[in-house]
């Protein structure tokens, strides 16, 4: 792998991003893209959106392919690196950005969402476990799962996804020490509240109150997220393993 404008490329380079049609998922996948990685963008239900992120991301001369699949299954998570393996041979960059979000309070969870939730966190890395070693790029393979501060914080109606998130950073750790040897580098990205991810907008009052306790005065953006997943994907970062970087604009600090 070489490394253009900061993002991990090599001609012909192959990266997955789950949930790659939208918020956090698309900003990645236009970073790997405009670096010149062939991007396989996954989605599970969202055809016509799916179909409109693919078309952007080509008009900006992007080499991109739709891959549709529920990774919140177990079959789905497998088909889908089956897929790849029979397709392209190898995966250069995963990044596990697709989420699920029931909020409710701690008290009256959805039990049956909260466990759907849990299932797309951790979908792709449990369940394609046994063939992540296998299909890494050995020596540069890299893998990134976006996670958010509600894994460590208390966030109100939150409980689910949080849970989630924290099962999935956990499940980074293992998997960084397990292809470590490899020289498949596992690592996480905490996301705070995404000022441009339009889904789940954040109450006025509630907003007003986090970005005081902000140090950067504002929320962080998508394509900040993005660049930092991208850092974690170069060959400089090949020495994290199982590492959480927190994208956020200090606000966990305070």
């Amino acid at each position: 792998m070489t490394a253009i404008n900061g993002a991990p490329v090599a001609s012909g380079s192959v990266a997955l991003v789950t949930g790659g049609t939208r918020g956090i998922g698309l900003a990645v996948a236009r970073k790997l893209s405009a670096a010149g990685s062939e991007v396989l963008l996954n989605y599970a239900h969202d055809e016509d959106g799916a179909l409109a992120a693919e078309r952007r991301l080509s008009e900006e001369g992007g080499t991109v392919r739709l891959m549709r699949a529920d990774i919140g299954r177990p079959a789905g998570a497998v088909r889908l690196l089956e897929a790849i393996r029979g397709t392209h041979g190898r995966l250069d960059v995963l990044v596990h950005a697709a989420g699920s979000f029931h909020p409710a309070p701690t008290a009256s969870p959805h039990i049956g969402k909260y466990l759907g939730d849990g299932a797309v966190a951790v979908g792709p890395l449990l369940y394609g476990a046994a063939r992540l070693g296998a299909l890494m790029t050995p020596g540069t393979g890299r893998v990134v799962a976006v996670s958010s501060i509600g894994a460590r914080t208390v966030v109100p109606g939150y409980a689910g996804l949080g849970m989630a998130k924290a099962a999935l950073e956990a499940l980074v750790r293992y998997l960084a020490v397990e292809l470590a040897g490899k020289g498949v580098a596992v690592n996480a990205v905490a996301a705070g509240k995404v000022a441009d991810c339009g889904s789940d907008p954040v109450p006025a009052q509630a907003l007003e109150g986090l970005l005081r306790r902000t140090p950067a005065g504002r929320p962080a953006t998508a394509e900040e997220v993005a660049g930092v997943v991208a850092l974690l994907c170069r060959p400089e970062a090949g020495g994290l393993h199982g590492q959480v970087l927190t994208v956020d604009g200090g606000a966990s600090l305070l």
